[in-house]
């Protein structure tokens, strides 16, 4: 199994000690530990580890709350450690983005799969995230170059066919892509932006 940053956030002491001692033993490095989610946030900010180990409930800021900055601010996975197994508490741990869920007292066969999945969940989230921006960009990008077809269309009295040629001869010409030359095209004409 591969080794991993973790930070560790319980108002237990105890619980921080053993889980410590756990995590190393599978071969994992303890970054940090904290016994509140208000300098859990802050120690990950920091520290930006590759999983976040928390308990629900703790003084300042709950794992809950913990959890859904962590997921906001794109910087952990979470992993909750608790003893807490109602349906309202694990509902509220899924709406805040938890990607792994264990009940206390919990042994190394318990925690070794459940760091491996809530760390594989995260890396695929945020696969799918920047393959949604590239598309994203994408289509921008091709609403751009249309608008810069239209403009050439419109101005220089060109078919379709013989604007997009020349946005793309353009393109080979100065070693821009499309989009950059469609850009250039609608400042040149003063083509008012569209709003995406």
């Amino acid at each position: 199994m591969k080794s991993y940053r973790v930070l560790i956030v319980d108002d237990e002491p105890v619980i921080r000690l053993d889980l410590k001692a756990m995590l190393e033993a599978m071969g994992h490095t303890v970054v940090g530990e904290a016994d509140n989610g208000a300098d859990a946030l802050q120690l990950a900010r920091t520290l930006q580890p590759d999983l976040v180990i928390a308990d629900i409930m703790m003084p300042e800021m709950d794992g809950i709350e913990l959890s859904r900055q962590l997921a906001k601010e794109r910087i952990a996975p979470v992993l909750v450690l608790t003893a807490y197994s109602e349906p309202e508490m694990i509902a509220g741990a899924n709406r805040a983005g938890v990607l792994g869920y264990l009940v206390k007292p919990f042994r190394e066969a318990d925690l070794a799969p459940a760091i491996q999945v809530a760390i594989s969940r995260y890396r695929e989230l945020k696969a799918l995230e920047a393959q949604a921006l590239n598309l994203e960009q994408e289509m921008r990008a091709r609403r751009r170059i249309g608008r810069a077809k239209r403009t050439l269309i419109q101005q220089l009295g060109l078919s379709e066919e013989e604007a997009f040629r020349r946005l793309q001869q353009t393109a080979e010409q100065t070693g821009k892509s499309l989009a950059e030359v469609a850009d250039a095209i609608l400042l040149a004409y003063q083509v008012q932006p569209e709003t995406d």
